[in-house]
């Protein structure tokens, strides 16, 4: 055995040694328990970053303890390939998206071996490659024949420089996320998926997931959105009804105004005749819509000069236009009681609209101060006429009870969730199967003439997608009645693409189908999914929906994806920079920079490796280009090996908390490393046999060091399966590995046990360093492969302990510390405990007024 640790060489071999023996390739098995690990896979932007190796790290780490477990284990990769930036990129270099994609695929794919990451590469599948979307293709033109597809004209978030629409949390203070172009509301022709159909289903299915993280349910639950409410109307002074729907019918006499979106047509059609509105109009276009905006921006209006009449007393209301009201949402308009809604409230004091008090707190000692802010609280109803006095739930009935007697409201569920706009205008993505005919209007592309291939060899002159002036692409015949026709030019949102990845994973080799339902249900559901939260609402509810799709169209048998859910958290780093002339900052990647640490390894000092002169911290952020703190991934693999960069993602935190970087931490997980293989060396070169380890025949520090082995294996396993404390588990084996160091008995038992300790800590450190302990058990003498070897499973006889350890006290404070017998009753504990010579010290000259017995733990000495 190589007397040092040496990385790069130990880990090329392992991983020939898994590629050789195709030691991750899974079959199904029905004679064995499955386990389907999955990581959300990346985008290939050409390099691996380190959120990717922690994301990447963790499922490696799970799939490999569950096939110690005898599982058949599977644990996939692929490429969400598609998107924008590909094409931002082919603009910039002046390169095709699909080579650049390919290009990066290739790199990334060898960056992730080098990582030792067991995946099945034989799964492998790439969402811009045709075998993988013309299933996606097929699926939709299924869906656009069960009625579950239409397409309406809608208005969007348009980005006028990235030429695509834009979903609302890629609109960031009215500008695109990528872009910075101030975003347009435009109407565009769009496709639409009835996720909305599925509502009921999409929530009430939550709470099978009781292996997700509750945060995640409750953002799915809000993002759904189901309430209870009436939907009640408002008659326009000379014209229809305006419908609003409302959750609180019990502050319906406290309307004061009504206020319609930007969009709505009453607002249109008075801008027909008023200029100063119609320029207002235009300038919502802008407006930030994202929802998490929508509490502190700018509250705009203008009264439309109209009035609607309130459906109970009778009184005329003006009617108004906000910027807060979106046209998306429900009917574009809403009833507005600005002394119980503090956005109405804040509308109401900027234009001086009326506020009018109709709840009163429950309890008496609370003050409403309407000057200052809106009463939002439930409470009881006062100004209300008939039904004053009344609490929250018998108003409602009541009011909606009279609502539904005068035919103006009834009592409904209404949804915050919207259909699922399924069309971008770009060009690198999933064609929309469908023929725009004259006569037969939009036309499902049969199957037979599946997949509808994107064209890849193009080129773009920066206006829009190349697909959409191209006449070989575009000009088709009308598969029902034969004529001229044209092709949808429209291409899939990329969550179409992921929304079921997972599934063709467990059917990756069905060239004539979708799924294979027999492959598909043995490994679905996904046992443990793994991936950011900043995917808990749209990906995780856009799966979700997609599998219900799928079975019931009869691919699949499960309701739900994904059986567990991890969501690491970030990966953060130091933060350095300089300003530049214009007062701007100039950041320094933290690779180029030098710093001194105090006693408590805080920062006290910066300086830039090549001038030596001062840098400025701007603390700790995640890891991004922009404030170029990222880490090289490669750099470390190349430095350190792969298993220390591993053991330092995996010990540095939690596997849900932020990890803050430290090269410092880097380097202690590698002298962990080494001090490991230096252990494993110098027991193979003490001189003696090692006989058969015989129980019976053990010392005290034998059973000692086999008790510790035995707790640590105890611990590591429940670390690993059950709490996923990962840095817990790595912890533990550290104090197993400080008390192998001490043990340094040679004897034929005494090499015994440290034989079997050294063997449990490599395989409970196998999930997180394969590499050095695939080496290291073979330098054991062992034949067969680590990967197959069963979990050191713990002996309970072992953590027995043949004696302990009780604190004795005097007066209340430690003194001394004694050992006695595990079994010693507790005359001979008082004794051992008074005969202490340090005991005996204390309690000199004094009267022994009491004894005092915990067992198993402490004696106190009371004297006086």
């Amino acid at each position: 055995m190589n007397e040092q640790y040496q990385p790069q060489e130990i880990e090329t071999q392992a991983q020939q040694h898994w590629e050789a023996n195709d030691s991750f390739k899974c079959v199904e098995d029905t004679s064995k328990e499955k386990f389907y690990c999955l990581s959300m896979f990346p985008y290939p932007s050409g390099r691996l970053h380190m959120g990717h190796v922690r994301n990447y790290t963790i499922g490696d780490v799970i799939s490999r303890y569950q096939r110690t477990q005898g599982k058949n284990v599977l644990q996939p990769m692929g490429w969400d390939a598609f998107g924008l930036p590909a094409e931002n990129a082919a603009m910039k270099n002046n390169v095709p998206p699909a080579k650049w994609t390919y290009e990066n695929i290739d790199y990334m794919r060898n960056q992730l071996q080098q990582m030792g990451f067991g995946y099945d590469w034989n799964r492998e599948l790439a969402t811009c490659h045709p075998e993988y979307y013309r299933w996606e293709q097929w699926f939709f033109t299924r869906l656009m024949k069960k009625g579950l597809v239409y397409k309406k004209e809608s208005e969007v978030n348009w980005d006028p420089v990235d030429q695509t629409v834009l979903a609302n949390e890629q609109v960031i203070d009215g500008r695109g996320w990528r872009s910075g172009a101030l975003v347009e509301r435009k109407k565009i022709p769009q496709w639409f998926l009835k996720i909305t159909d599925y509502a009921d289903q999409l929530l009430d299915d939550l709470d099978q997931l009781d292996e997700w993280p509750e945060q995640v349910r409750t953002q799915q639950r809000n993002w759904i959105g189901r309430s209870q409410g009436v939907e009640l109307k408002f008659q326009v002074a000379g014209g229809e009804d305006l419908e609003v729907f409302t959750t609180r019918p019990d502050t319906l006499m406290g309307v004061t105004y009504v206020a319609v979106a930007a969009q709505h047509p009453l607002a249109l059609k008075a801008a027909e005749t008023n200029p100063e509105l119609a320029t207002f109009i235009d300038e919502c276009k802008n407006v930030k819509v994202a929802e998490a905006d929508m509490a502190t921006m700018e509250k705009r209006g203008m009264a439309l000069g109209i009035e609607v009449k309130h459906p109970l007393t009778g009184e005329m209301i003006p009617v108004w236009t906000a910027n807060f009201v979106l046209m998306d949402y429900g009917s574009g308009a809403v009833m507005s009681v600005p002394a119980h809604d503090q956005r109405d409230f804040e509308f109401a004091k900027k234009y001086g609209l009326n506020i009018k008090q109709v709840i009163q707190p429950t309890d008496k000692n609370i003050t409403v101060d309407l000057e200052k802010e809106a009463f939002t609280d439930k409470g009881i109803l006062i100004n209300s006429s008939d039904f004053n006095d009344l609490d929250f739930d018998v108003a409602f009935k009541a009011i909606s009870t009279e609502l539904e007697r005068q035919k103006k409201g009834k009592v409904t569920i209404n949804y915050r969730l919207r259909d699922w706009g399924v069309s971008r205008q770009r060009y690198w993505g999933t064609p929309i199967p469908v023929i725009n005919c004259p006569s037969c209007g939009a036309v499902p592309v049969p199957e037979d003439q599946l997949p509808v291939r994107l064209p890849e060899n193009v080129e773009f002159d920066g206006s829009g997608s190349p697909i959409k002036k191209m006449d070989s692409f575009i000009n088709t015949t009308c598969p029902s009645c034969g004529g001229a026709a044209e092709r949808e030019t429209d291409t899939f949102d990329t969550f179409m693409e992921s929304s079921w990845y997972y599934a063709r994973y467990a059917s990756r080799h069905t060239p004539d189908a979708m799924l294979d339902p027999a492959k598909a249900n043995y490994w679905l559901p996904v046992d443990q999914y793994i991936g950011g939260i900043e995917h808990a609402i749209l990906h995780l509810l856009y799966s979700r929906f997609f599998h219900k799709l799928m079975r019931d169209e009869g691919l699949v048998d499960s309701d739900e994806p994904f059986k567990g859910l991890l969501c690491q958290g970030m990966v953060l780093a130091n933060t350095y920079y300089r300003e530049d002339e214009k007062g701007g900052k100039d950041w320094i990647a933290p690779t180029d920079v030098v710093t001194e640490t105090d006693d408590k390894g805080r920062i006290i000092k910066a300086v830039h490796k090549d001038d030596g002169l001062p840098v400025e911290q701007a603390g700790v952020t995640k890891m991004s280009k922009s404030k170029n703190n990222g880490i090289d991934p490669q750099v470390m693999i190349d430095k350190y090996g792969a298993d220390t960069v591993r053991l330092f993602m995996m010990f540095a935190a939690p596997p849900e908390q932020s990890l803050e970087w430290s090269d410092s931490g880097v380097e202690g997980a590698n002298r962990f490393l080494r001090r490991l293989w230096k252990l494993v060396h110098d027991h193979l070169n003490v001189s003696g046999d090692i006989a058969a380890l015989d129980t019976d025949q053990l010392s005290d520090a034998q059973k000692d060091l086999r008790r510790k082995v035995h707790e640590t294996i105890s611990k590591v396993t429940d670390d690993i399966e059950r709490r996923q404390t990962f840095n817990t588990a790595i912890a533990a084996v550290m104090e197993l590995l400080n008390s192998l160091s001490k043990f340094s008995d040679t004897s034929a038992q005494g090499l015994a046990v440290m034989r079997e300790a050294i063997e449990s800590t490599i395989q409970l450190l196998s999930p997180i360093v394969p590499h050095i302990t695939h080496q290291l058990w073979k330098e054991l003498g062992h034949s067969e492969d680590l990967l197959v070897a069963p979990w050191p499973v713990c002996d309970e006889s072992a953590l027995v302990r043949s004696s302990i350890e009780m604190v004795v006290q005097v007066n209340g404070k430690v003194r001394s510390k004694i050992q006695v017998a595990a079994d010693a009753d507790q005359d001979i504990i008082l004794h051992t405990a008074l005969a202490d010579e340090n005991v005996q010290k204390f309690m000199a000259d004094k009267t022994l007024r009491k004894k005092i017995v915990v067992p198993g733990k402490l004696v106190n000495i009371v004297v006086g």
